[in-house]
């Protein structure tokens, strides 16, 4: 699959990873108003770039602080598919500004509208926050869970029984401003790689 890469954070560049040769890499680090929120400005801009890329690919979309990306590239969906959440949060909390802002705690609430995201489909969407991982695994801004990478690969093999991958995110990390040591950066890196592999095998 295609690999996509969003830039909101210095998170990838301080981890020196990219998943591979000629990735495509949107960079939104000058656009303001997208730190767990997003404002209607800036979710324009990027639904515009958003809009002519393929949703069938590998969207590496930065920190858990930018997972309502995932609501904003269902938007892409052409046929009806499944949503299946790997994360240790629910990201379905109302939001004290309403549900008419995307953030990376309430974009769930969205992507439930989404008439495209139906659970008896045929293809299924994946969603993974890092921090569904316990730290040996790894280490994100956010509290963690206790699960390890073989079992989350067990998980998605489960959940494509008999379907076919319509698309796949990624998020979760910390950056070096947050605190990340260079151990978090290197155990972030070996996960991403193991998960890379993992896909391509998919695929």
């Amino acid at each position: 699959m295609r690999h996509i890469l969003t830039k909101f954070s210095s998170m990838f560049d301080d981890e020196d990873w990219l998943p591979a040769e000629g990735c495509e890499i949107l960079d939104f680090r000058s656009l303001e108003g997208t730190s767990r929120y997003c404002d209607p400005a800036a979710e324009e801009q990027i639904c515009s770039m958003l809009a002519s890329r393929p949703l069938n690919a590998v969207h590496w979309i930065d920190s858990g602080d930018y997972h309502y990306m995932t609501a904003l590239w269902l938007r892409n969906l052409k046929s009806p598919s499944g949503l299946v959440l790997f994360d240790n949060h629910p990201d379905d909390q109302p939001d004290a500004f309403g549900s008419e802002i995307l953030s990376c705690g309430s974009w769930m609430l969205e992507a439930r509208r989404n008439p495209m995201v139906k659970e008896d489909s045929e293809s299924v969407y994946l969603s993974i926050d890092l921090d569904v991982l316990s730290p040996d695994y790894a280490r994100t801004n956010w509290d963690q869970g206790s699960m390890s990478l073989e079992e989350l690969f067990g998980q998605i093999r489960k959940a494509l029984q008999g379907k076919t991958l319509a698309g796949v995110d990624i998020c979760g990390g910390i950056t070096i401003a947050q605190g990340a040591s260079a151990e978090d950066l290197s155990i972030n890196r070996r996960t991403r790689d193991r998960i890379v592999k993992f896909l391509d095998a998919l695929t």
